[in-house]
């Protein structure tokens, strides 16, 4: 079936930039953007091709043996059977249109985005047609989440503020067994079971040294026993088990004793506010009608770290686009990884996610944002100190605003 609101929202889109039409093609799921458009009632072997013209009915060209999946899907279909009835109704979808937008970035400067193979490209234009980047129309047609996709990352994200909180508090109530994190991440999935959440991996919980590593994941085999002075960082993201949902991710922090060290409090204080001065970064370019590029909030956090003396040791981007999936397919804010030159736009979702990671432990505080029509907000709980875990006592301080 296809996506109306999205069909819509593309035009629209197209209408406004002045973009001739947007060519979405897809073999065998390779690209994910496809199926967020129109979805088939089967599995599909062949290439397929929907155009979505900005003045005209979409089209969709698919191979003989596919058009029973997509009999009910609304679109004029136009099949062909062998590659040169493929060509020549591809040339006849493309008449009259000098330029389409595609799937595709220049030397692949974004990877959500390039999804086209470099011979597809040519072929588009080997038909006389110029081929563009989809990066803005796509993401304004399929990133945007509704009034009801708000809702449910937000109860989700309220949720996971909760879960973290209480698997701190649990290896506290525990500590005199020694729990390992592997332990700890079997609680916070027990937690998600119950509390009506799904996720496609992680929890991470990482102690000490492991939690210099991003993406550090406790084995049911080797992972390290939480222990007095023990540093704890735990990364979990979900979202709730209904169709359509998306998804809600946050990093906490905690030490297991009655003070963080000195170096521990310096670092979260580097980390948080980084993040704190990206968020404000974008609240005040949004009050003064200035558009902001991924890159820019990157470079935001990125100077107010290095100029603390520790950007050698934050070694990934800013945040990620939040969506169907925890890495969503909408702008990143990135200027490190790549220069993700897409707009920040009302109605997509994104992490914040500063870290400073030395030898010897890391730092990562992540609160999800939602960049609203009257400007972007923290849709998740945010830390503001270090969690503090004592045996049987749980977290001492957790401080969700």
């Amino acid at each position: 079936m296809p996506h109306p609101q999205v069909l819509h929202d593309a035009q629209e889109f197209l209408v406004r930039e002045e973009i001739p039409g947007w060519l979405i093609y897809d073999y065998r799921q390779s690209n994910p953007i496809f199926r967020q458009v129109v979805t088939p009632s089967g599995h599909v072997t062949r290439p397929c091709f929907l155009y979505i013209p900005a003045a005209s009915a979409p089209q969709l060209l698919v191979h003989y043996v596919d058009a029973g999946k997509f009999l009910e899907c609304g679109l004029e279909l136009l099949v062909y059977s062998n590659r040169q009835g493929m060509l020549q109704a591809l040339k006849l979808l493309l008449s009259g249109a000098p330029t389409v937008a595609m799937e595709y970035s220049p030397q692949n400067a974004l990877p959500r985005v390039s999804r086209v193979d470099a011979g597809t490209v040519e072929l588009v234009r080997s038909l006389g047609v110029e081929v563009m980047s989809s990066a803005e129309v796509m993401q304004y047609a399929t990133q945007r989440w509704s009034a009801e996709q708000l809702a449910g990352h937000q109860r989700a994200a309220e949720k996971l503020g909760r879960i973290v909180n209480q698997a701190f508090r649990h290896i506290g109530d525990t500590l005199v067994q020694q729990p390992d994190e592997f332990a700890i991440a079997e609680f916070i999935r027990r937690r998600f079971r119950e509390e009506g959440l799904v996720t496609a991996d992680g929890p991470i919980v990482a102690t000490n040294a492991h939690s210099a590593d991003p993406h550090y994941e406790p084995a049911a085999q080797g992972s390290s026993l939480i222990q007095p002075d023990d540093w704890v960082l735990i990364d979990l993201w979900a979202r709730e088990d209904t169709p359509g949902s998306v998804y809600a991710d946050i990093t906490w922090v905690a030490y297991v004793g009655d003070q963080a060290s000195a170096k521990h409090l310096e670092i979260f204080n580097v980390v948080t506010g980084a993040r704190d001065a990206a968020l404000q970064y974008l609240q005040e370019a949004h009050r003064q009608g200035t558009p902001v590029q991924g890159w820019q909030a990157d470079a935001v956090a990125r100077d107010y770290i290095t100029q603390r003396r520790y950007g050698a040791y934050f070694t990934h981007r800013l945040g990620h686009s939040i969506s169907y999936e925890v890495h969503g397919e909408a702008v990143n804010l990135d200027g490190y990884e790549t220069h993700d030159t897409r707009t920040i736009i009302p109605g997509i979702g994104f992490s914040i996610e500063p870290g400073i990671y030395l030898p010897e432990f890391g730092v990562r505080s992540e609160i999800d944002c939602y960049m609203s029509d009257d400007g972007p907000y923290a849709s998740s709980p945010v830390q503001r100190e270090i969690v503090l875990i004592q045996g049987n006592s749980g977290a001492l301080r957790n401080c969700l605003k």
